[in-house]
């Protein structure tokens, strides 16, 4: 098992592993620019310190599960590979000094599940297409979302992600991860977000 502690530099146009087993510490004063980052390690080994990582192709090559990037300022990146449950952009109830952000992603060649999108600018992110789908403003439009008719259990994660920081700009999830886990179909769960408003498919 190696350590790896990248910090106090700015680096370019270089490919970075992290590989399982690995712990990598990206920061403090750190700042990737046009690098590839490969990850293949588990959540808790890889701690991120506010680095800016800008321009930046982020390989997921091992599903990435509950981990937040709210730690990092994230730029211009496109992300490829499985992220559950994961964070993105300013958490409010962090320090100021550790929050994070993100603008101009790119998530389109990613698989995302449960992943929520806080205090940033929807707008300029680029999100996965079907069966990913992505609900804009979920706590604010939880009335809508809890009326509709959600086949089998899904409902429940509805009730989940309205319970989400009032910041949320959006989720994402994977229709097929969620038909799966509560006994539905894919089929089932696209004719319902077919009727609503705020959907991104």
């Amino acid at each position: 098992m190696a350590q790896l502690n990248i910090e106090n530099r700015e680096i370019e146009n270089e490919r970075l592993e992290i590989k399982s087993g690995d712990i990598g510490f990206l920061g403090p004063n750190l700042t990737l620019r046009n690098c590839t980052l490969v990850l293949s390690v588990a959540a808790r080994n890889l701690i991120l310190i506010r680095p800016r990582i800008i321009d930046c192709t982020i390989e997921i090559r091992k599903e990435l599960k509950n981990f937040p990037w709210t730690h990092a300022l994230l730029s211009g990146c496109r992300f490829t590979g499985t992220m559950t449950g994961n964070d993105f952009g300013q958490w409010p109830y962090d320090e100021a000094s550790e929050r994070g952000g993100i603008e101009d992603c790119d998530f389109t060649g990613a698989r995302l599940d449960a992943c929520r999108f806080v205090d940033c600018d929807a707008s300029t992110l680029k999100f996965p297409s079907w069966p990913c789908f992505t609900l804009l403003d979920p706590v604010r439009r939880k009335d809508t979302l809890l009326a509709a008719p959600w086949p089998g259990t899904s409902r429940l994660m509805i009730e989940a992600l309205t319970q989400s920081p009032p910041q949320t700009v959006a989720t994402t999830d994977s229709a097929t991860a969620l038909a799966k886990r509560t006994g539905t179909t894919e089929e089932a769960i696209r004719a319902v977000l077919d009727t609503l408003d705020g959907v991104i498919l």
